[in-house]
This record gives structure tokens, sequence and C-alpha cells, in this order.
């Protein structure tokens, strides 16, 4: 018989914990890099970055509607936030971000979470990539240890000035930057087994500082203040008052949009990756509103759900939130307690990761996937987004992507109705109907479809009065019973050979 010490041990600890605490210390490692990288593409102090990873871990993670998303600084908001600051300086992103939190936490309420699965996965990705190239072209500069420029194409044009003639300590960032870009890029071929969840980019970091120790050279580290708290601003009545130019409050608007979309993209994501707890889109909508509020509110940078740091976490055997809360707490213990260990490293090191992490965004499968699936409208959507987001700014290519995506429904502008008929022959035999047109503009019937399909026995979906479908339900519905044949749920198509119906039947034979 348990003694009573034993029986209040496992009452106090659920039996889950080993493994999120586990999973914890990954999701740690793998954030730590990317939190200070993040805060400096983004031209903010670093320390910025860590408290945002901070209360995403221990504030959001509490309350998300994800529980295995891990929420913190997104490389997505780097280039936004850098414009912003280098328009209108370091105040004015406390109200941005309050304002951005606000639209978030009512979006939430007001349970528009679903409407963001309608945005096209083609001006998702051409914004990604967008931004990805953005993060490179800015991250080049800082490994030789110089300022960055405001936009992509001032930087692309710097560059061979940049390298031209480099002086000791600039050729010598470099060497530090290229030892953990390979480092990272070696450690993901050749890691052993027994280590696979040790991060590159951690690897890549120790590698670069090791570097620089070693050779005692002087180049530009990571300068922290001694206690966390000193950088951070308050927002006073004449930051807030900056609200009222209307270009900030476009800012925001935008802001609120992409973090989003990026954390509910994020949210599904992780719902692909494992069956044993799903999203709550609302809810999380509404917790990333209350984590961006509270950055607002001193000054940190912006948070979305980040998918690099949630697959570690799903992959590391994460089984509830505590593990999303811990790694929160790792990086507030590891701030308090050792922040001569980051004094360390160089700025270098962290633009090698970013380099990385820029070039994984450019996904050139996902434009040719839409391409070979959809035809070219929706790879001429991924151009065009990615080209102004790199040329003009980020909100001009999703705003363009956004109004692009609205030419493949004109043909279909009349009767564009979708009409769900669902019928259950038994707890584990259920018939489902499609009669209409399932676009972005049906989404919210779309979305609420499949978060009720059966996670057990036979989907029969008929899809053979289906007239039209775009490429964005299309990819959605196809993931869905995807996700769920992985589930062991067995699915019967019904339909008539149309191409928009066969799109979705290829995506499970």
């Amino acid at each position: 018989m348990a003694s009573a010490a034993e029986t209040q041990g496992r009452s106090l600890l659920p039996a889950t914990f080993g493994r999120d605490f586990a999973s914890s210390f990954v999701v740690f490692l793998v954030a730590m890099p990317l939190c200070l990288g993040i805060a400096i593409a983004s031209g903010v102090p670093p320390e910025l970055g860590l408290v945002t990873g901070i209360i995403g871990g221990i504030v959001v993670g509490a309350i998300a509607g994800s529980p295995l998303q891990v929420s913190g600084p997104a490389a997505g908001l780097a280039v936004l936030v850098f414009d912003l600051v280098q328009t209108h300086g370091l105040v004015a992103l406390g109200p941005v971000l309050i304002l951005a939190g606000i639209l978030q936490f009512a979006g939430g309420l007001l349970k528009l979470g679903q409407f963001f699965r309608g945005v096209s996965p083609a001006v998702v990705h051409g914004m990604l990539a967008g931004i990805g190239a953005m993060i490179v072209l800015q991250q080049v500069h800082v490994l030789i240890d110089d300022s960055p420029l405001s936009d992509g194409l001032a930087n692309l044009a710097a560059i061979p000035g940049a390298f031209l003639g480099l002086e000791d300590d600039a050729f010598q960032a470099l060497l530090v930057g290229l030892a953990t870009i390979g480092a990272m890029i070696g450690w993901d071929k050749v890691k052993p087994a027994a280590l696979r969840m040790v991060p590159g980019a951690l690897v890549g970091v120790v590698v670069g500082t090791i570097l620089a120790m070693a050779g005692n050279l002087a180049i530009q580290r990571i300068a922290l203040p001694d206690n966390i708290a000193a950088g951070l601003t308050l927002p006073s009545t004449e930051s807030m008052s900056l609200l009222a130019d209307p270009t900030l409050l476009g800012l925001a608007l935008a802001m609120a949009f992409i973090a989003s979309a990026e954390t509910l993209l994020s949210a599904a994501a992780v719902d692909k990756m494992q069956d044993r707890v799903q999203s709550k889109f609302n809810k999380e909508l509404t917790a990333q509103g209350v984590g961006n509020f509270l950055c607002g509110i001193v000054g940190a940078l912006p948070m979305t759900g980040v998918i690099v740091r949630s697959s570690a976490n799903v992959q590391a055997g994460a089984e509830t939130r505590a593990s999303t809360i811990l790694h929160g707490i790792w990086i507030l213990a590891f701030v308090a307690l050792l922040p001569f260990v980051l004094a360390e490293v160089p700025t270098a090191a962290l633009a090698g990761v970013l380099v990385v992490t820029g070039v994984k965004l450019v996904k050139i499968k996902d434009v040719r996937h839409l391409f070979t699936r959809y035809g070219a409208l929706p790879a001429l959507i991924w151009g065009v987004t990615f080209v102004l987001v790199v040329t003009v700014d980020l909100l001009t290519g999703v705003v363009a992507g956004l109004i692009m995506t609205l030419l493949e429904l004109v043909p279909q502008w009349r009767r564009m109705r979708l009409a769900i008929h669902e019928r259950s022959h038994a707890e584990d035999d259920h018939e489902i109907e499609l009669e209409g047109k399932a676009t972005a503009m049906s989404i919210h019937k779309v979305a609420g479809l499949l978060d009720r399909l059966p996670r057990q026995g036979r989907i029969k979906l008929k899809l053979s009065k289906l007239e039209f479908a775009d490429h964005t339900v299309s990819e959605l519905v196809s993931d869905a019973l995807v996700r769920r044949k992985q589930q062991g749920v067995r699915i019967e198509l019904d339909h008539d050979g149309h191409p928009h119906q066969q799109r979705i039947a290829s995506a499970i034979a």
C-alpha cells in the first residue's frame, strides 16, 4: 500500500509533469537565441525580446486556447517593428502594441478566430517568404557588425559596399557569424539520435560564442542592463497621444491582423502534429490579445504563436500547457541568475541564427504546390505578395495579396452560397454533403464543419453537388481530411470528377 507521502506526491504532481518538464527545457533552449535575435532584428534592446518570451510563456501559456503552442517574439513581425521604431521611435511601440492587443482580444470575444482560417494560403506563404528575405537582407549587415537599413531594396543595394574593404573587426564578426551558420546546418545534418532534441540554433550560438571568447575578438556583444526591468518603458499620456496619428493606427491594425493570422496558422499546424489536444481558435486569439496588451504596457516586443518553438514542444513530448508555462519560467530564471552568460554572446552569432531562420521561411515548395494543384493565379498571388513585402512594405504586400484573391471569386460571384447537410447513421458513421460554392466568404460554415468532424468511425463526404471550391477552402478541407485519416477515421468520397472536387479527393488518395 502506498504511503501517505507517496499519495500526496502523486496528487501534487500530475502524471504528465515529467514529460512537460523535460519538454519545457528543450523549448527554452530553442527560445533563448530566437528571443534575443528577433529583438536585435527588430531594432530594439535585446531584453525586450526576453520579456516577451517570459510573458508569452507564463501568462499566455496559462490561458491559451492552443495549450501546446508556444508564444513569443516572432520573426514575422520583426520587419514591421523595425520600420515602426526607425520611423516613429521606440516610444511608439508600446501604444501601438496596446491597441493591437485590444483588437485581438475583441476579435476573440467576437469569435473572429475562425475567419483568419479563410486567409488565402498564397498570401500567408508569400508574406512569410517576403519576411524571410527581408530578415536575410537585414542580418547580412549585422553579420559584419554593421547597422541594417529600413527597407529591403536599400539593404540589398548596400551589401556590396558593406563587404568591400572589410576592416579587421568586421571580418572577425563575419567569421563568427559564418561559424554559427555552419554549425547550425552541420548539426541538423549529423546530430546523433541521442541528442536530436538539442536545437541547432543553440549549437550555433555556442560555437560562435566560444570562437569569439577563445580569440578574444573585439566584436559587438549583447548588451543587457544590470536590471532587465530598467529597459522597460511604461506608457505615458504623451506616448499614448501618438495614437492620434492615423499611420500608427494603421500599424496597430496591421500588427493585430498579421499576429493573429500567424498565430492561428501556427495553432492549426500544431493540431496537425498531434492528436493529444486540439486548439480553440477564439480562445487563443483572446489570449494573444492579453499577451500583446501586457507587452505593450511594458514596451516589449509583440508576440505570436510561433511554429518553430511549438513544433519543438510537440516533438519533445509535451502533454499539457505546463510545458509552455515552464519554458517562460526558465527564461526568467536564466535572465535573473545568469545574465553574464548572455553578455558574452556576439550579435554576429545571433545574426547567423536569423539568416538561417530567414532562409527557411522562403519555401519555394509552397509556391510550386500552389501552381501544380491550383494553377497560375494562387502562384501569382504568392509572387506579388512576396515582391511587395520586400520592395515596398509588409502591409502593402498583404493587402495586395488579399485583393488579388478576390479575382478567383469574380467568375463565381452570382449565387455564391454553400449548404452543408450532415447525417449520422450511427455513432461512428457520418455522412456529409456539400452543395453550392465553398469559398473564403463562407469560411465560418466550413471551419465549423471541420471542427465537428468525428475522430473515429467512417466519414462519407459527398461532393457531387459542390459547384466550386476556391484554393483556400480546398486546402483547409484537404488538410482536415488527411488529419482524420491519419487518426484512423475511414474516409469515403463521392464525387463526379470535376477539377475542384478532384483536388480535395486527391489529397487523401
